[in-house]
């Protein structure tokens, strides 16, 4: 039986017995029913429905993926006496174990992703020191530096 898309409940309550019995410890190697749903759900048309049991067994799916993946890069970081797990670390455990496919697109992603930040953290340094720079109304920042360079 299909439920309501505004069904908001919590894995505990997935309405399935076994998932209920499972200890407060062993449900919490599982996502947030919430955050798989809303995922499922952008996936399908908005007029469709997802059963109980469709979010059940694709959030253990999913958990058992990143479980899966992650420790495996966590065994690659204990080989080198690492206690951080990167993104690197997972591209390189997903491609170890097969899944060079979702990786490529992952790299693209996280390559993107690393810039982005790196742009916000230059646009932050910038920001600061401008403030920080300005004296008697005029602008010492690194860009307006360059800026002045630029037309000398």
């Amino acid at each position: 039986m299909a439920d309501s898309d505004n069904d908001s409940e919590g894995a505990q309550n997935a309405g399935n017995s076994s998932f209920s019995d499972l200890s407060p410890r062993e449900q919490e190697r599982f996502l947030p029913l919430a955050n798989v749903t809303r995922l499922m759900k952008r996936a399908i048309p908005a007029n469709a429905k997802i059963s109980k049991h469709t979010k059940k067994t694709m959030l253990e799916c999913v958990s058992e993926f990143i479980i899966f993946i992650t420790d495996e890069a966590s065994d690659k970081c204990q080989r080198e006496k690492r206690k951080t797990i990167n993104g690197d670390d997972l591209l390189w455990a997903m491609t170890s174990l097969g899944f060079e496919d979702y990786a490529k697109f992952l790299k693209i992603y996280l390559q993107r992703f690393r810039e982005i930040e790196g742009e916000k953290t230059v646009a932050a340094r910038d920001k600061d020191a401008a403030s920080s720079s300005s004296v008697s109304g005029y602008d010492y920042s690194p860009s307006s530096a360059a800026a002045m360079m630029h037309h000398l």
